[in-house]
C-alpha cells in the first residue's frame, strides 16, 4: 500500500482548523510539527514559529476524489482566512520497524569509545563498544550532548577507573552509566524521573551484559541524597539534562553528590546558556576544569575541592 502525504504550513491560529479538515479524509489521523525556541536561559523550550500540518491519504481508486474534496474544504476555509496551497508527496509503504534502523550507524567517540547499534557488528574491536538499542529514552548517542559527555568521561578515565561508584543523574537510555562501567567504575547508580527511561536503561545494560553493578531507580538528586540507594555521593557525577534543569538541580543539592576532590560532567547546555550553568556551579563551590563544544551544544567538567 502506498500513501500520498498532504501538508500545509500555517500559523498557530489556523493550524487547528486545517487539522480538522485533514482529519475528515485521513483514516490514520493528523500530525502537526513546530519548531522550538528558547525565551531565556531558564526556558525548557517553547513552541515557536509556523506549524506544518500533515496527513496521509491512502492511494486507491478513490484517491483523486478524496483529494478533490479535501482541496474544496480547504478552499472554503480559505474564504474565511487565506490557506496556502497544499503540498503533496508520494510515500511508499515499507517495513518501518526495519527501515528506521538504517539511520543508525556506529559512532566513534574520542580515542577509544564506540557507540554500537545493538544489531550491528563492531567495525573496530579495539574500541570499547557501548551497545544501544534506541528506544524512547533520550541518549542514543547520536546527539552532540551525549557525545560530548562521553568524550569528557574518556578524558577522565583515570578518575572513572579509580571510582568506587559513579552517579548518573537523568540516565535516559543508560548510555553514560554503561560507559562508566566499561571505563572501569566498580558500580554506577543511574536515576531518572521517568520510569520508562529506567526500564530502557536496564534493557541496554542487558545488551552489554551488565548486571547488578548498575543500580537503577526512579528519582533525582533529592532521592539520592535522602539515602534511597546505597551511596549518596561519588567521585564522578554525570548529568546530561537541559541547562535550566541543571541550574535548578544545583539548588536542590546537585553539587552535594560530588565526593571531595571529585568531578561532575554537565551536558545538555546550549552555548548561550553555558555561563549561567557555570555560575550556578561556582556558587556551590565548584571550579571549571574543561569546556567542550559541538555545534551549538556545550559540555562542562567541574570539580569540587
Amino acid at each position: 500500500m502506498n500513501w500520498l502525504e498532504v501538508s500545509v504550513t500555517v500559523d498557530g491560529e489556523l493550524a487547528e482548523s486545517v487539522a480538522d479538515v485533514f482529519a475528515r479524509f485521513a483514516p490514520n489521523g493528523v500530525m502537526t510539527e513546530q519548531g522550538i525556541g528558547f525565551l531565556n536561559d531558564e526556558d525548557l523550550g517553547t513552541a515557536a514559529g509556523p506549524i506544518t500540518v500533515r496527513a496521509y491519504l491512502e492511494v486507491n481508486d478513490q484517491l483523486e476524489e478524496t483529494r478533490q474534496k479535501l482541496e474544496e474544504s480547504l478552499f472554503y476555509l480559505g474564504m474565511i482566512q487565506p490557506v496556502p496551497t497544499p503540498a503533496y508527496k508520494q510515500i511508499a509503504d515499507q517495513n518501518w520497524m526495519e527501515a528506521w534502523k538504517q539511520h543508525y550507524k556506529p559512532i566513534l567517540i574520542g580515542k577509544g569509545l564506540l557507540i554500537l547499534p545493538a544489531w550491528l557488528e563492531s567495525p573496530d574491536p579495539k574500541r570499547i563498544a557501548i551497545k544501544i538499542d534506541p528506544g524512547m529514552a533520550f541518549g542514543t548517542g547520536t546527539h552532540p550532548t551525549t557525545q560530548l559527555c562521553l568524550e569528557l568521561m574518556e578524558v577522565a578515565q583515570s578518575v572513572v577507573r579509580g571510582a568506587c561508584c559513579v552517579i548518573d543523574v537523568g540516565c535516559g537510555s543508560g548510555i553514560l552509566s554503561i560507559a562508566a562501567l566499561k571505563l572501569g567504575a566498580e558500580k554506577v547508580l543511574g536515576v531518572d524521573i521517568d520510569i520508562e527511561s529506567v526500564k530502557n536503561s536496564r534493557e541496554n545494560a542487558d545488551l552489554n551484559e551488565i548486571g547488578d553493578e548498575l543500580i537503577l531507580g526512579q528519582g533525582s538528586v533529592s532521592e539520592v541524597l535522602s539515602g534511597s540507594w546505597e551511596f549518596k555521593s561519588a567521585p564522578l557525577v554525570v548529568a546530561n539534562i537541559l541547562a535550566p534543569v541543571l541550574i535548578r538541580l544545583f539548588d536542590t543539592g546537585l553539587a552535594d553528590l560530588i565526593a571531595p576532590r571529585g568531578e561532575i560532567i554537565l551536558s545538555g547546555i546550549l552555548d548561550h546558556q553555558a555561563e549561567s550553568v557555570i555560575a550556578a556551579g561556582e556558587a556551590k563551590g565548584l571550579k571549571l576544569n574543561d569546556k567542550r563544544q559541538m555545534n551549538d551544544w556545550v559540555a562542562l567538567k567541574m570539580s569540587r575541592e
